[in-house]
C-alpha cells in the first residue's frame, strides 16, 4: 500500500511530467526543426494509436482471439467500415456501428 505522502508525490510527479512533455514545443521561443521524414511519419501516429486500442478490443475477448462469428463487434466493425468507405463521415460510422451492434447484443445475446 502507498502512504498518503507517496500518493501525493506520485501525483505531483506525474503532473510535472505531463506538463513538460505536452508543453515541450511551447517552452521554446523558436520553432524546433523537424526532418521531413519525421513529420511525414507523425501524420500516421493518431491512426496507429487508434488501431492499437481498437483492434484488440474487436478481435479479442477475455485475452483470447474471438473463436466464433457470433460476435456483435465483428458485424458492427464491418458495417461501420462500410459506412466510412461510402460516406467518409465519423459520426455516421459510429451511429451505424452502434445500430448494428446493439440489436445483436440485446436481441440475440451475442
Amino acid at each position: 500500500m502507498m502512504t498518503t505522502t507517496e500518493a501525493v508525490v506520485a501525483v505531483i510527479g506525474l503532473t510535472v511530467i505531463t506538463i513538460v512533455t505536452r508543453g515541450f514545443f511551447f517552452l521554446t521561443e523558436r520553432e524546433v526543426p523537424i526532418p521531413a521524414w519525421l513529420r511525414q511519419g507523425l501524420r500516421y501516429a493518431p491512426l496507429a494509436a487508434m488501431a492499437a486500442v481498437v483492434v484488440p478490443e474487436v478481435v479479442m475477448s477475455q485475452g483470447q482471439l474471438v473463436a466464433t462469428w457470433q460476435d456483435a463487434r465483428l458485424y458492427a466493425v464491418a458495417a461501420g467500415a462500410a459506412w466510412f468507405w461510402w460516406r467518409r463521415g465519423i459520426l455516421g460510422t459510429i451511429v451505424v456501428g452502434m445500430a448494428v451492434m446493439l440489436p445483436l447484443r440485446l436481441g440475440l445475446g451475442w
